[in-house]
């Protein structure tokens, strides 16, 4: 019988606040983590040694270092299992006026946006116990448009033709996040060369 309460246990990761709101003193957590019930993911964030992590663990730990941010861009291309793209490093989408994010564990690639890009098109998945947002199929398509400088045209192409071939998402939905995001004109000739 484990040592470890069961509101820790089915909590995923967490943070040390967290652990202090459900009843557990900051020294019972490194007790626990010195004993094997707990492992220290990195400062202030904890999960049960006997979670295993799963395919999208990275995106769970980034999400609770920076909760305001949006995963985008070539991860959450890969979330979505369109294209072909293995991105080395987390790509995050955080609001223009916030501090630059500190992590030390994965490498992340800090994308600043405003306005209507912080709400629009943002889905949010649970991933060991964590809320993480993401951008959706179709906004994640508009993004990479809006920054095809950054990750170049032939991996945007890739992406509109898969949310196309894959039906990722609806097609009223691309044009809504295109108007939304005013790309609508950037697109069009890009999707009338694929669709014919």
């Amino acid at each position: 019988m484990s040592t470890l309460p069961r509101a820790i246990r089915n909590k995923g990761i967490f943070r040390l606040t967290e652990a202090r709101a459900l009843g557990l003193h900051p020294e019972q957590v490194r007790r626990l983590t010195r004993q094997g019930h707990l492992t220290r993911l990195g400062r202030g964030l904890y999960t049960a040694a006997s979670t295993v992590p799963s395919e999208h663990h990275t995106l769970a730990e980034v999400a609770k270092r920076v909760p305001k941010g949006i995963v985008c861009l070539l991860t959450a291309l890969r979330f979505h299992a369109v294209g072909t793209q293995h991105p080395r490093e987390v790509w995050l989408a955080v609001d223009r006026r916030a501090g630059i994010p500190r992590i030390d564990f994965t490498p992340v690639r800090v994308v600043r946006i405003s306005g209507v890009a912080l709400t629009s098109g943002i889905d949010e998945h649970e991933i060991e116990g964590v809320t993480v947002r993401i951008t959706s199929p179709a906004r994640t398509v508009v993004d990479c448009f809006k920054f095809r400088n950054k990750i170049g045209i032939d991996v945007v192409v890739e992406a509109l033709r898969d949310y196309r071939r894959l039906r990722k998402g609806s097609v009223d939905e691309l044009w809504r996040q295109a108007d939304q995001l005013r790309m609508t004109r950037v697109i069009r000739p890009y999707w009338d060369a694929i669709a014919s």
